[in-house]
Formats: structure tokens, sequence, C-alpha cells
């Protein structure tokens, strides 16, 4: 005690180490560009579309041109389209799909589809980069397909944000490969982003890291709870769920749990995504999702890339995951009315200075060994 007495609780009175101050990094010109442009008006009116369709159950209509999950998938490719044609044709737009039999809350054999916007890296383009949203909504039943669900918070939110981002990044010029993601049948069972994520996988391509928005839309919680506008979850997964029991046994036998590709990625993501810019505070979260729940980044953890997930600060869940209903003067529903547009867009500048701080800088070291 009397040796922390004289040092003082002053960092200037401590030991000088081996260590530094860690800086976070700043946003140069032209990033700095690209975050002013992210729009909360039109994030307003992108989830407001993606409500209009009424449902967007997985199970839902597809031939609809007005309502169900097909009109909603036809809507945001047609967007993304859009956006690619600012490219010069770095900017291309798929909408890969495949059949799922009946499985898990898949009752009948139905086409999932997701949309994905790939913006050629120029130096290294088999190293890539993916931002996921999912467009597919639920109410409380798993399986109601017929019901209105809304899903502007859930996930109108994470979509918006892979949208935005692909407008404004189409007119720029990444080293790396960048994918802006929006999949289906997350509800049911991660369906589409597991397809996504394992297509990558064989293919072989150099996934460097997958950030999930899932549930970004709103800074308040239940009631009670004071709003948090500036602050943003971020979970981190710590022993990769694609190892073996050995390599398991390995990394925790050196104390290499908590140096997973996962949370140096999310270390990364913290640096270069609280600033002046952003606004905002990242707060990583050490697991791999909240209690007891699930999200399309493990999809790519299962297949061995780092992904992180976004979700909002605190959670009000009369509002995902319910029948549009009112009881006892309460809202219940994931309605567009809860959703808080210029907290979207600053969520979308912590992704958006992320994801083009990753693409800009050296990859992961490869065949990196542990020299005893």
């Amino acid at each position: 005690m009397a040796v922390y007495a004289q040092l003082g609780t002053s960092s200037d009175d401590w030991p000088s180490g081996p260590g530094q101050t860690l800086i976070p990094q700043q946003p140069d010109d032209e990033l700095t560009s690209m975050l002013n442009e992210i729009d909360a008006s039109r994030i307003n009116a992108t989830i407001n579309k993606l409500v209009s369709f009424g449902t967007r159950h997985t199970s839902s209509n597809q031939t609809d041109p007005v309502r169900g999950i097909g009109a909603a998938r036809d809507w945001i490719a047609s967007q993304m389209r859009l956006y690619a044609a600012a490219s010069n044709g770095r900017m291309t737009v798929e909408v890969p799909s495949y059949v799922q039999t009946p499985a898990s809350e898949i009752p009948t054999t139905t086409v999932i589809s997701n949309i994905v916007a790939t913006l050629k890296g120029t130096e290294d383009s088999n190293r890539t980069y993916v931002i996921s949203g999912h467009y597919d909504s639920r109410v409380t039943d798993v399986e109601n397909f017929t019901d209105d669900a809304p899903g502007a918070d859930d996930d109108g939110s994470g979509v918006a944000i892979s949208m935005e981002l692909a407008r404004i990044f189409a007119t720029h010029v990444p080293k790396a490969t960048i994918m802006f993601a929006v999949v289906a049948g997350e509800e049911q069972g991660l369906y589409g982003s597991n397809f996504m994520a394992q297509t990558l996988k064989t293919a072989r391509v150099d996934v460097q890291g997958m950030l999930d928005n899932d549930i970004v839309g709103s800074p308040n919680g239940d009631v009670g709870t004071p709003p948090a506008p500036f602050d943003i979850r971020m979970f981190v997964q710590g022993i990769p769920s694609s190892e073996t029991s050995a390599q398991i046994s390995e990394r925790t036998s050196v104390g290499g749990e908590n140096d997973s590709p996962a949370r140096q990625l999310g270390r990364f993501v913290s640096e270069v995504s609280q600033n002046s810019l952003t606004q905002m505070n990242v707060h990583p979260i050490w697991r791999q999702d909240r209690f007891l729940r699930g999200g399309d980044h493990e999809s790519f953890l299962k297949a061995g890339f780092p992904a992180v997930r976004f979700t909002e600060p605190q959670e009000n869940f009369a509002h995902q995951h319910q029948d549009v209903r009112v009881v006892n003067g309460v809202q219940f529903g994931d309605l567009a009315e809860f959703v808080d547009y210029d907290f979207v867009a600053r969520v979308g500048k912590v992704n958006g200075a992320a994801l083009w701080s990753l693409a800009q800088a050296p990859g992961t070291p490869k065949n990196v060994k542990l020299d005893t």
C-alpha cells in the first residue's frame, strides 16, 4: 500500500514499460467524405420500404409483386443494381439462391435467396470482407408467414446499413474486395448466411472479416432504462467454434483464448470506429452472442472466418419477434415508429469506418506459429 501511495494515481507516475498508449486511428480525407455521405433520411426510406411489404417471412409469397419476401428480394436487388451502375464495372450484384427442403422451422420446400453486391479489390481481390443484415422477418410464431411482420429493427436496420454502404462505396476503389450482403432465412436457423459462408469456403475465398448488423435500430431499451444513443454492442467470440478439440487444447495450454481471429478483428474495429465522425462508443462483449440468442455471424464463425455482431445497446423485447398488437395500452410489434434513424446512421458510420480501414490495410498475417 505504501508503494502504491508513493506512485500516486496519475499515469505519469507509473514506471515506464515496453508498451505505448493506444491512439485510435482517425479517418483520412477519403474515409471522412464517405462517412459524411451516410444519410439518415435514406435509411428511413429504406426501412419504411421494407416494412411496406407487409411480411418478409422466409416462407411468405415469393411471386407477389407487392407483398412478401419475394417482392422485398426483388426491390433490394434492383436498388443494389442502381448503386452498382455508378461503379464503372467494379461492383456486381447477384441473387444466389438454393432450394431448402423441409427442415427445422421450414415446413415446406422453400427457395432461400440472398442479395450480394460485390465491390472488387484492385490489389488483393481474393482477400474479402463481408457486411450483412437479414431481410426476413417474423412475429411471435416463427412459422406464421401470413400476418404482418414489419421487421423494422429486426432486421430492416441491418439491411439498410448494408445497402447504404453499398451505395456510397460503389464510387470508391478498395484494395481488397468488399461484399455487401442481405441474407434470408435467419429467423428459421441462419439458412441464408450458412449458404453464403459455405459457398465462400468452398470457393476458397479468403474472408478475413465479417460484420453482422442485427437489431441496430434503437438506443432505447425496455421501459425504465435510460437511452444510450452513442453506444453500440459488438459481440466477439473467444475460442473459435471451427477449431477441433486438439486445437482448442493447444490454444488453452498457451493462454490463447483471448487471441482468436475474431477477437483481433474486434479490437481492430474498436480502434478505427470510435472517433469524432462516428460519435459512437463501441462496447466489445466477449462472448459469441447474447444469452440463448444467435445470428448470421455464427455461420461465418463455423466456417472458420472471423466475424462479429453489432446489436443495439439495450433491447426492447416488446418490439422484436412480436405479433403487432396493443395490450393494456402498450404497443407491441417491430414497427418503424420505434426506429431512431440518426442512431442507425451512426452505426452505419461505425461499420463504414471498419470496412474501409480493413480493405485498405494489409491483410491478416498467414501461417503464424508459436515459437517455443
